[in-house]
């Protein structure tokens, strides 16, 4: 009982780090990848031109994001202290 506890506690949390990393990761890829097309077709080679655009789009997503990520982790934390009384028996 404990293990498959242990188990499932450890996939769900595996799966919910991914589900709220995926946004700004899509976010910094899309960014990213508009940013090296444009430094392609003007020739520009700029480092910063790359960082900071792709910095503050990933922070306005996780500024935007942030109230459903806190939904997800206080439902994960809620079911993983629902769980506990079963433990015990």
């Amino acid at each position: 009982m404990t293990e498959s506890f242990i188990i499932e506690l450890v996939r769900e949390a595996i799966m919910m780090v991914c589900i709220i990393a995926l946004p700004p990761l899509v976010v910094a890829l899309l960014v990213g990848l508009v940013i090296s097309i444009m430094q392609a077709a003007t020739q520009v080679q700029e480092q910063s031109l790359t960082f900071v655009p792709k910095i503050i789009a990933v922070f306005l997503t996780l500024a935007i994001m942030a109230p459903w990520s806190i939904r997800i982790m206080i439902s994960f934390t809620n079911r993983v202290f629902n769980r506990i009384p079963d433990l015990l028996r």
